[in-house]
């Protein structure tokens, strides 16, 4: 059900703030999405169907007719079914949005998900948000629906593709497996939210948080309590002693001109630092401003914990929370990191796959550099470049290569190997760049 049709449960109107603007005067709006707070300043006459996608990134929030009649644009406002596309965002001030996004996660879809996908209920899918929030919206408010009720129930929302029959038999097998209601959105977290216009979000936690961060100039990174985009444990050998490499990662400056695409801009004091960084896969270019903060910085431990955050123009953001551990090994250091990698906007287009090599390649740079050094004492000679596409393209490849090759000689020269069991000697032609698969 969609606001405007017969039988709808419309969000009820909101009193407007008592506030003049002109069309593209800036106004403030605080509401949550998904579970989470946002404060967006946005001209009047912005649509909370184009706050969603291009200001906050919900690009699920599909945008039809752009005049009230395909539904296609359907979300919750505070509890009820609502056309995003004939809703002003200023409007909206104070309220509670669910979007497509809100209502289950990649690994635990929502119960009308799950029915969506075993019935075959879309074929281009550009209706099937709307469809899907306005199913659960009968389904909550009218649990007693029978099947003969659901075309004329359910005829807000407009499917161009004709794929009328599927979706019946996908929300009447819901209907039925839940006689007493449906289950609620599963996925009203605390998530990033930044879209591509490249202004407005600020996913804090109100104004009293606001208000902290004016009075304080710095501002604590939150992340989001959703599961991370990807989440990677890498592995490298450096053959250096433990000592020397924390040479390095005692050096906040130093350690920043190990970054691959990094530069360090400003020390705000108490561990908060402000940097740029630039990366380039294919056609796709970003160059982010953002922030880092050191959570753990314990030397004895061999232990160092950071997490960051930045934005590039065209919205894209990413936050990562990052854990180095460094343990001594018979020939040097055995480095390890755990990061966790939060993407939203254009960079999310990666994939998990890409993203997860993308981040392999650039802690194996990282290694490299810190390698260089902490044998020199100085900051590599060049910058440190991001991977490029070519690069990731290729470098399994000869990862494969060297190690059949590091194989061959082994097998080779028994008595040089560390496998051979009468020497039980390591192996010297193992330098820093050997890294686990």
């Amino acid at each position: 059900m969609t606001v405007g049709e017969a039988g709808s449960r419309e969000a009820g109107p909101r009193t407007p703030r008592p506030v003049k603007a002109g069309a593209d005067d800036p106004v403030e709006v605080r509401m949550t999405v998904n579970g989470t707070p946002t404060a967006l300043s946005l001209p009047a006459r912005v649509t909370l169907a184009d706050a969603l996608r291009d200001h906050l990134g919900l690009t699920g929030t599909h945008v039809g007719c752009e005049h009230g009649v395909c539904g296609m644009c359907t979300v919750l406002v505070d509890g009820a079914a609502a056309r995003a596309c004939l809703l002003f965002a200023v409007q909206l001030d104070g309220t509670d949005i669910v979007t497509v996004e809100g209502l289950g996660r990649p690994d635990s879809l929502h119960p009308l998900q799950e029915s969506f996908g075993r019935h075959h209920a879309l074929q281009c899918g550009f209706c099937t948000p709307g469809f899907l929030m306005s199913s659960y919206d009968l389904l909550v408010n009218k649990p007693d629906v029978t099947e003969e009720e659901l075309p004329e129930e359910l005829s807000g929302v407009i499917c161009r593709c004709t794929g009328y029959r599927n979706i019946l038999t996908a929300v009447d097998e819901t209907r039925r497996a839940h006689p007493e209601g449906i289950p609620g959105p599963g996925n009203r977290v605390r998530t990033a939210l930044v879209g591509r216009a490249g202004q407005g979000a600020d996913a804090s936690g109100g104004p009293d948080e606001a208000a902290d961060t004016a009075s304080s100039g710095v501002q604590d990174i939150v992340l989001p309590s959703g599961d991370p985009t990807i989440a990677v444990r890498i592995t490298t050998e450096i053959d250096l002693s433990e000592d020397r490499v924390w040479g390095v990662l005692d050096d906040i400056y130093l350690l920043a001109r190990c970054l691959p695409g990094a530069e360090l801009t400003d020390d705000h004091g108490d561990g908060h630092y402000a940097g740029r960084a630039r990366v380039s896969v294919g056609p796709i270019k970003l160059a982010f401003n953002g922030v880092a903060q050191i959570l753990e910085h314990d030397r004895a431990a061999g232990r160092l914990r950071a997490i960051a955050q930045g934005q590039d123009t065209g919205g894209a953001q990413t936050q990562a929370d990052i854990t180095l551990t460094t343990e001594a090994t018979e020939t040097g250091t055995a480095m390890h990191a755990d990061a966790k990698v939060y993407l939203t906007g254009r960079i999310a287009q990666f994939g998990r796959a890409l993203a997860g090599d993308v981040s392999r390649r650039m802690f194996e740079q990282f290694a490299d550099a810190v390698t260089e050094a902490a044998t020199s004492g100085q900051a590599p000679s060049g910058p440190v470049k991001a991977p490029s596409a070519l690069s990731l393209v290729f470098a399994p490849l000869l990862d494969r290569v060297r190690r059949l090759l590091r194989g061959a000689g082994k097998r080779a020269r028994p008595e040089r190997g560390s496998s051979d069991p009468e020497h039980g000697s390591s192996d010297p032609e193992r330098g820093s760049a050997d890294r686990r698969p």
